[in-house]
């Protein structure tokens, strides 16, 4: 098969964690598109609303020089970024909902600005001519991986990198998750340093960087591989059955195609974001 980016079936971390938990959800947020708007759909949440809003602060760090890195409060870049996910549009049912996670915001980048850590240090910006950095995982499959690694610190020593995924969530990421392995072949196929580490920073905590064991980049792509030809063949003959018959990941989309949920805004994106009251 010659490899076509228009035709291929592209992969994600988040993509990836949708159809293993169920398929149907995977449709729905990753495939089906509105007929009238001619886009695909997302469910605003006040979670997702602070770790979109946090993420896309220090996102615009990264190619920015180390010392002009922190000469602007934080808090402040918050400002105009938190405008995209006020009200509705975060899943925010009332002002006391959102003035509380607008705090946890604040603190995290408070936090974040008085102990530094790595954001002092040099970092590497994985260039790409599209939205998402991404690579040929197997042109022969046509198939494409692609992702967005939140932070590549250099390792000016051993001329490598460190790759940092910033946590906003309460909960720990599970051991089995196939994130650092993704993000390991992201950024072994997109840019020219050696990957010499892995982390996690939870931003609600106080205890900097969890330390993580680097995947085996050949048992990484393996098991990338196997479930990105099950999500291919799952495309080619149509078939996204929930293994439940409606489940928690997909009952909230089927509510919105049922006309439950109420349209408050267009991502960046271009996806409709929804929000649904129980």
């Amino acid at each position: 098969m010659v490899p076509d980016k228009y035709s291929a079936t592209w992969v994600s971390h988040s993509s990836i964690s949708d159809f293993l938990k169920c398929p149907r959800s995977y449709f729905l947020r990753n495939v089906y598109k509105d007929p009238r708007t001619g886009h695909k759909m997302t469910i605003a949440s006040p979670p997702l609303a602070l770790g979109q809003a946090v993420h896309e602060v220090i996102e615009s760090l990264a190619s920015l020089p180390t010392e002009e890195r922190l000469k602007i409060s934080l808090v402040k870049k918050l400002d105009p970024i938190w405008l995209k996910v006020t009200g509705k549009k975060g899943g925010f049912r009332s002002h006391e909902v959102e003035r509380e996670y607008r705090g946890r915001a604040n603190q995290m980048l408070i936090n974040l600005q008085e102990d530094p850590g790595p954001i002092a240090r040099p970092a590497i910006k994985i260039k790409s001519s599209i939205n998402l950095p991404n690579y040929w995982l197997s042109s022969e499959d046509n198939i494409i991986l692609c992702g967005k690694i939140d932070w590549l610190e250099y390792e000016e020593g051993s001329d490598s990198v460190r790759i940092i995924d910033f946590k906003t969530g309460k909960n720990e990421e599970p051991e089995d998750s196939l994130q650092l392995p993704i993000y390991l072949l992201l950024a072994t196929n997109t840019q020219s340093k050696i990957v010499s580490g892995v982390s996690y920073w939870y931003l609600d905590r106080d205890d900097g960087l969890t330390e993580k064991k680097l995947p085996d980049l050949k048992e990484s792509y393996g098991k990338v591989y196997k479930i990105a030809k099950r999500m291919q063949l799952a495309r080619k003959i149509n078939l996204f059955k929930c293994p439940k018959n409606g489940c928690y990941a997909c009952r909230p989309y089927e509510r919105i195609l049922k006309g439950e949920g109420e349209m408050v805004g267009v991502s960046d994106t271009r996806q409709d974001i929804y929000s649904l009251n129980d």
